[in-house]
């Protein structure tokens, strides 16, 4: 669905994408209210993406952002159901729709901001990176941008101009304060709108880790970065929360036999290098690390959780847990890894990833064959040091 320059919710029907050509974007600043484009890769996806409604200021918008999105497509066309031409194959895991609401209801409450201390912590720890990077970016974008915890750290010497984009309008709506000039689109991490080689600089904190496709999703990064461009990310580990997903387990299983999965899947650190180098990207950095925090109690962790908007969305999971199940899960939360002080840890890995697009400006390695040192000389320069120091003496 799709918000028109009105500001009305048009009826999209199931076979056609038909809709008016120009939609509106919202920017971060009033002054800003420009109209927008969209591209012609978001056709057929209008279930996936929306776009939060604008001004009728018929004017073009400044500084190239109607370069963006495209400049326009026709309205009636076939839709495609997926953006994936393998989308057969692809894993469906994750209800995108449940997430949505779940990120709405975690902005929606009061005093929401006191949850965020996870997401600005890695959203600075990203920005310290692209601060590593000495240059310039014209333009970047921001995936899955929520309140814009990466911005906030950045200054105009390093990017001019921003697009955030998320999955709940509502966050893009809280955007934190920036002196970078910025406009907020409302997009699936699925199923990104945007021209290729249209950004230098893509960043995403701790957004991609609830992609279903999450191959299609770094190609997709890949098509949109010009050439010698970088994408900067960070998403949750496979180890995070073992401590809840343990402790869950063993009470249910105590309590009732078995146990169903209350942590979503998460990727493994060795799988995101391997992707990103099919998606095409080279001088790939993947590190790991690991952030832990104190909670008087496991009610403390899931209720933190929940504010934050990483509750379970999984397809499988389970809509109600048991009283008795939960109060044996807590105790053996306590008890497994309680801290003398009474605190409870919780785990958060996180990877960072760092990948390039090629261009032929970049470093390259040797041709095969055209080294003129054999590795069998080794042996002779460690023997004429070893003579050399017994000269010495």
């Amino acid at each position: 669905m799709l918000y028109s320059s009105a500001g009305r919710l048009q009826q999209v029907c199931e076979s056609c994408f038909r809709l008016c050509s120009r939609l509106y974007i919202v920017p971060s600043t009033p002054w800003l209210q420009r109209r927008l484009h969209v591209a012609p890769s978001t056709q057929g996806w209008h279930k996936r993406l929306q776009v939060a409604p604008g001004t009728k200021n018929c004017q073009r918008a400044p500084m190239g952002y109607d370069r963006v999105l495209g400049t326009g497509w026709k309205t009636s066309l076939s839709c495609r159901r997926s953006g994936s031409s393998k989308a057969g194959n692809v894993l469906n895991v994750f209800d995108r729709q449940m997430k949505r609401r779940q990120k709405d209801w975690a902005v929606s409450q009061p005093g929401a901001h006191q949850c965020d201390y996870l997401r600005e912590e890695v959203g600075e720890r990203i920005a310290d990176r692209v601060f590593d990077i000495a240059r310039t970016f014209p333009f970047a974008l921001d995936l899955g941008s929520g309140r814009g915890y990466i911005s906030q750290h950045l200054t105009k010497d390093i990017v001019e101009r921003f697009v955030h984009t998320d999955l709940s309008e509502k966050a893009l709506r809280n955007l934190a304060v920036s002196e970078i000039p910025s406009v907020r689109v409302v997009v699936d991490e699925e199923f990104i709108p945007f021209k290729d080689n249209t950004f230098d600089l893509v960043v995403s904190s701790l957004s991609l880790h609830w992609v279903n496709d999450l191959p299609r999703a770094f190609q997709e990064i890949h098509r949109i970065l010009k050439p010698d461009g970088v994408f900067i990310g960070a998403m949750y580990g496979g180890e995070t929360l073992y401590e809840l997903r343990c402790s869950l387990q063993l009470a249910e299983i105590e309590r009732e036999g078995g146990f169903s999965p209350h942590v979503s899947p998460l990727t493994a650190v060795t799988d995101l290098g391997n992707l990103m180098g099919r998606a095409g990207f080279n001088m790939l950095t993947v590190d790991a690390e690991e952030i832990q925090i104190h909670y008087p109690g496991m009610f403390e962790v899931m209720k933190d959780l929940q504010g934050m908007g990483e509750s379970n969305c999984a397809w499988n999971r389970r809509s109600l847990l048991h009283r008795d199940s939960m109060i044996a899960a807590a105790a053996i939360y306590q008890d497994m890894y309680g801290e003398e002080d009474g605190t409870v840890p919780a785990t958060f890995q996180v990877y960072y990833m760092i990948g390039w697009k090629p261009h032929e400006s970049q470093a390259k390695p040797a041709k095969r064959g055209s080294a003129n040192v054999s590795f069998g000389d080794l042996q002779k320069v460690k023997e004429t040091v070893s003579e050399t120091r017994t000269e010495e003496k």
